[in-house]
């Protein structure tokens, strides 16, 4: 009796693993490339704040490494990273690795809390629109999902700090904890839940609007479908032919959308956490930017498409898990 092969589940999770190591590397070079080939670099923005004439230049520029050509620094670079040596960030004088990984799991936290709303609220309320397209209800929250996706992120996130922060003062404006108390165990956690609370909702309702267009679209195009009409000739009740019939198959864009969306949480993070003074990695990149850290630009760029990579995973799996006719690893665009 012959044994049964590895699972399709397997078999995908493997191929993106084999994949992953070329992808990384063309990340690698294209961010090293567009970085080295942007004017300045981290001497000059040392001495542009705080001064000092040219034999303190060259001193520099010799210490960090930075008199050397662009093709030997990146080699010596490739070194220390295939050796889990992610460089030395200059702007905080300690490991990149530890730099990144101090403030990833706030990144972490409030991605995962944004998503979770944005996917919770947008899809319920598509739901809602497209379940009877034309309708009152359906015109109200098409309006609202329209003028969500017209407010930029940061002015959003005023406006949110204003109401809740200045005028009702029930949530922090600002950080990702309380300074002066120690809190420590749940009343921590607690704590930083609610500072969170700001950004989560200005990073969750932008996504939100854009899931809740693409469910109610979904939801339009499959009451037209033949196997809705054929369900609603059986006499099935409207409410399961929405939830079990429409719904169902009108999340699957929202699903593929999820892991296109994933990689722009980090750009949408660097504004949303510069407005609420929240050190994650997004405020993180904008001041490597700043202070033209090239090592820990390379080890941010590299981290988020390493999240970028499972996330799609995740994705690509849940995906043939709600449309079995999908072959896994084969999925529509």
């Amino acid at each position: 009796m012959e044994s049964a092969g590895p699972s399709p589940a397997l078999r995908l999770a493997w191929r993106r693993l084999a994949q992953a190591p070329f992808v990384l590397a063309i990340v690698v070079v294209g961010a090293f490339l567009l970085l080295e080939a942007a004017p300045g670099d981290a001497v000059d923005a040392y001495v542009a704040s705080l001064g000092g004439d040219a034999g303190f230049v060259h001193d520099l520029r010799t210490r960090w490494g930075l008199d050397r050509s662009a093709p030997t620094r990146f080699l010596l670079y490739l070194a220390g990273l295939a050796t889990g040596d992610f460089g030395w960030s200059v702007a905080f004088g300690r490991p990149v690795l530890d730099v990144i990984l101090e403030r990833l799991p706030v990144t972490l936290a409030l991605a995962a809390a944004a998503t979770a709303l944005a996917f919770a609220l947008g899809t319920g309320l598509g739901i809602l629109a497209g379940a009877r397209p034309g309708g009152p209800l359906d015109r109200l929250l098409s309006a609202l999902a329209l003028l969500l996706n017209a407010v930029p992120s940061f002015w959003l996130g005023l406006l949110l700090g204003l109401l809740f922060a200045v005028r009702l003062r029930w949530l922090p404006l600002a950080g990702i904890e309380t300074i002066g108390v120690h809190y420590t165990g749940l009343a921590r956690l607690l704590d930083t839940a609610r500072h969170l609370v700001l950004p989560t909702l200005t990073l969750g309702l932008v996504y939100a609007a854009l899931y809740l267009r693409l469910v109610r679209a979904g939801m339009v195009e499959a009451w037209r479908s033949d196997f809705v009409r054929a369900a609603r000739a059986k006499g099935i009740a409207r409410r399961r032919l929405v939830l079990r019939h429409v719904a169902r198959n009108a999340l699957l864009p929202v699903v593929t959308m999820l892991g296109l969306q994933s990689a722009t949480l980090i750009g949408g993070s660097v504004v949303v956490e510069s407005v609420f003074a929240v050190p994650g990695l997004g405020r993180l990149a904008a001041e490597a930017v700043t202070q033209r850290d090239l090592p820990l630009l390379l080890g941010i760029v590299i981290v988020a498409a390493s999240l970028v990579l499972i996330v799609n995973l995740v994705v690509d799996l849940l995906y043939a898990r709600l449309d079995p006719r999908v072959e896994l690893g084969h999925r529509s665009p």
